[in-house]
C-alpha cells in the first residue's frame, strides 16, 4: 500500500509541476506579446476597423458625424415632404415624411406633431404607411445582418 500512495504522490506532485509550469509558459509569452509594439499597432488598426458595439439592447453610442449626417438627411426629408404637400402631391410628400420618420430618434413626438400640423387626410395616410415602413427596416436590418453572416 506505501508504494500505491507515493505513486499517487508522484503523480499528483507531477500534475501539479505541469500545471505551474503550463500558466508560466502562458503568463510569460502572454507579458511578451502585449509589450511588443506591433502587436499593439495591430490591435490598435483592428478595433479602428471595427464598427462601434452597442453597450445593450437599444443602446447606442454617440458618433458626432453619423448624427450629423443623419440629421441632415431627416431634415431634408421634411423639407422635401412639405414641399410635395404644398405642391398638392400628397403621395410625395407622405413617402419623404414616412422616411423621415423611420430615422428620426423619437418617432412619437414627430407623429404628435405631425398630428397637428399635417392636414387629417395626410396624417391618414402617414398612419397607413408606418407598418410599411416597419417591414422595410426589419426586411434591412435582416439583410444587413445576412451580409455580416456571410464569410465572401
Amino acid at each position: 500500500m506505501p508504494c500505491i500512495r507515493t505513486l499517487f504522490g508522484l503523480l499528483a506532485a507531477l500534475a501539479s509541476c505541469g500545471a505551474v509550469a503550463f500558466l508560466g509558459y502562458c503568463v510569460y509569452f502572454d507579458w511578451k506579446r502585449r509589450g511588443d509594439p506591433a502587436f499593439k499597432r495591430r490591435l490598435r488598426d483592428k478595433r479602428r476597423a471595427q464598427p462601434p458595439k452597442a453597450d445593450g439592447p437599444g443602446a447606442q453610442q454617440w458618433d458626432p458625424a453619423r448624427n450629423e449626417k443623419l440629421q441632415e438627411l431627416f431634415l431634408h426629408e421634411v423639407q422635401v415632404g412639405e414641399l410635395w404637400l404644398s405642391r398638392g402631391e400628397h403621395r410625395m410628400g407622405v413617402e419623404h415624411l414616412s422616411n423621415a420618420l423611420s430615422m428620426c430618434g423619437q418617432p412619437r413626438e414627430l407623429l404628435k406633431v405631425f398630428k397637428h400640423t399635417l392636414p387629417p387626410k395626410v396624417f391618414e395616410m402617414l398612419l397607413h404607411k408606418i407598418p410599411l415602413i416597419c417591414q422595410q427596416f426589419e426586411a434591412d436590418m435582416n439583410e444587413q445582418e445576412y451580409l455580416e453572416d456571410d464569410p465572401d
